[in-house]
């Protein structure tokens, strides 16, 4: 194909295929564990590590890459003081991410350009040190999964169950919460700040619906990520829209025939119980 001759959009493909597999496991944890917006929000205080980096002439991809960090854990740190109202430090985190965002990037006024691509995404913007990050981030998150994948499922359909049995529920929390501010980190080239969460919630909220067990649930996660940062890429390409909306477009088409499917079949399955039952009936 075509667009493969440019090494920018081998890069795009490469990183994709790296997110597409992480993000969705991510989103399921983070759907079962009730913290959807904590990857929304973490972007947002990625975005202040970017203008941060920016400001003081530092790596933007590396201070976004610490902040965002973190950010993750001190979400975490909120979360056990406001133990009764959870939603409450995502949205403190949030409102104070975008506020840093924002003033640090009336500083730099001729930067405008690069932190649009921060924003909507673009996949020039993907070089090798991001590359590689997202490499790296890709193989630690599958590593933690595979490794902990007992005291995390433990973790996240009980808590306070998971610590009775002898769960290091404080470090499992906040390692999570280091791997959420990593990954969302490094989708920021791709997707973009404003659309990062889209590639965690959207596939692992059609899974949750479609799914029989939760290993189901994370196959499918990942199956519908990575056909839909795949279509979304050369969609982008082809059309010339920005990489974050198209992606994040075609994950959606995905949910809304994923949902109107299912509820398809169970219309058709009730239908044939009521014309079994109404032949028996007959029968008799």
């Amino acid at each position: 194909m075509e667009m493969f001759d440019y090494e920018f959009m081998q890069r795009a493909f490469w990183a994709g295929g790296f997110l597409g597999i992480i993000a969705p496991i991510l989103g399921v944890y983070l759907m079962l564990r009730r913290q959807v917006l904590m990857a929304d929000t973490l972007s947002h205080v990625s975005l202040a590590g970017v203008a941060l980096g920016s400001v003081l002439h530092f790596s933007p991809v590396i201070s976004g890459f610490a902040i965002a960090i973190i950010g993750g854990l001190v979400i975490e740190q909120l979360r056990r003081t406001y133990r009764t109202y959870s939603e409450v430090p995502v949205a403190i985190i949030m409102t104070s991410g975008l506020a840093l965002a924002v003033v640090l990037m009336s500083l730099k006024v001729n930067s405008n350009k690069s932190f649009t691509s921060y924003l909507f995404g673009s996949i020039v913007a993907v070089n090798n040190t991001q590359l590689w990050m997202i490499g790296a981030v890709t193989l630690i998150g599958l590593l933690y999964f595979i490794l902990l994948r007992r005291p995390l499922y433990n973790l996240t359909f009980d808590e306070e169950t998971a610590q009775i049995g002898g769960v290091h529920v404080k470090w499992l929390s906040f390692s999570f919460a280091v791997l959420t501010g990593m990954t969302v980190a490094s989708a920021m080239p791709v997707v973009g700040v404003l659309l990062v969460s889209s590639l965690m919630v959207l596939p692992a909220a059609l899974a949750l619906r479609l799914a029989g067990g939760f290993l189901a649930a994370i196959i499918i996660a990942v199956a519908v990520g990575l056909t839909g940062i795949f279509s979304g890429l050369t969609a982008s390409y082809y059309i010339n829209t920005p990489p974050g909306g198209t992606i994040a477009l075609f994950l959606l088409i995905f949910l809304i025939i994923g949902i109107a499917a299912q509820k398809l079949l169970l219309r058709g399955k009730r239908k044939n119980r009521r014309s079994a039952a109404q032949s028996v009936r007959e029968i008799s």
